[in-house]
């Protein structure tokens, strides 16, 4: 995280905390018409099934809109957006990348780690404030980096849409063929017509 958004986050984060849903992190990201300022809130760890509402989100940002204006760390125009972590969650802390462990993450960093500043990979293992992610080397051999959370400039989880259900498994691909179109089919003569 930049400075400043870790200045907002600790500023913020017991608002939020307040309001029964936690604080994963803030990005700031500054522009010439006005800045973005986003929070991602996620319910706490041991809450079961329960997931970020859309009331959750309002009421973050209508909580943290008033502190903002009292505290006002931010100069200028700004836009406010409360999130979920939605399915390629950001990672903001070591606690985060530590909680998916055996996961895969896209990571950009700040400064070249080993001739490399951008990073996709399983996360291993984290050490205190170091991160270990098992990435694909020259020629496919797989090699691990190490790295610590002040050089990272953003993580996010990639989300496994296999699992998930949004695409076919390996065993699945390229098993039989893709069912033919039946193009005589013609539409209902009262129905509404679709291109196929």
């Amino acid at each position: 995280m930049a400075d400043k958004a870790t200045q907002i986050a600790q500023l913020l984060a017991p608002t939020v905390e307040a309001l029964g849903v936690e604080l994963l992190g803030v990005e700031y990201l500054p522009a010439p018409g006005g800045a973005t300022l986003r929070l991602y809130i996620d319910v706490p760890g041991g809450e079961g099934e329960r997931s970020v509402t859309i009331d959750d989100c309002e009421s973050v940002s209508r909580e943290v809109s008033a502190q903002l204006d009292v505290e006002d760390p931010i100069s200028g125009h700004y836009t406010l957006e409360v999130s979920s972590p939605g399915v390629d969650r950001p990672l903001f802390t070591a606690g985060q990348f530590a909680r998916f462990v055996g996961e895969e993450a896209k990571v950009t960093l700040k400064l070249p780690q080993d001739g490399r500043r951008r990073l996709q990979g399983r996360i291993l293992k984290v050490e205190e404030e170091t991160v270990h992610v098992q990435v694909e080397g020259p020629g496919g051999v797989p090699q691990e980096i190490a790295f610590g959370m002040g050089n990272v400039e953003k993580a996010r989880l990639v989300p496994d849409w296999v699992a998930l259900g949004y695409a076919p498994s390996k065993e699945s691909r390229g098993r039989g063929k893709a069912p033919k179109k039946n193009t005589n089919q013609k539409p209902a003569a009262d129905g509404p017509s679709r291109a196929e």
